[in-house]
């Protein structure tokens, strides 16, 4: 069961749970997106770290909705993807190509990309 750190003081359901409430939680903005970056414990006291992303969306009706993508980050494997993202980070910032001056992008929409489903990727 997958709880939203905010759906859980209304679900009665997530009291006894193996989850505890949150240990630290950092929300950052970032354009359209919001990322959660939130520690939390298991019952024998591990912590480990959950990142969701939240886009706000519209449905056909003119409806609002956030689309969230949560992924669940354990401590023994916390080393890997901090090394993991430490080295696309610094490919990217090393080989990114300049932007042109003139172009109206500021480089904070992201527009031209497909969304991609995670389910398709041969990983």
């Amino acid at each position: 069961m997958n709880l939203d750190p905010h759906e859980k003081s209304e679900n009665p359901s997530f009291e006894g749970s193996k989850f505890r409430e949150e240990v630290f939680s950092k929300a950052v903005r970032a354009g359209k997106r919001t990322y959660f970056f939130d520690v939390k414990a298991t019952r024998k006291n591990e912590y480990y770290l959950t990142i969701t992303e939240s886009k706000k969306r519209s449905d056909n009706s003119g409806n609002l909705f956030f689309e969230k993508h949560k992924i669940f980050l354990y401590k023994e494997d916390f080393e890997k993807f901090s090394e993991g993202l430490a080295d696309i980070l610094s490919y990217i910032r090393e080989n990114q190509p300049a932007l042109d001056p003139n172009d109206d992008n500021d480089g904070s929409s992201y527009e031209e990309f497909s969304n991609i489903d995670f389910d398709d990727l041969n990983h």
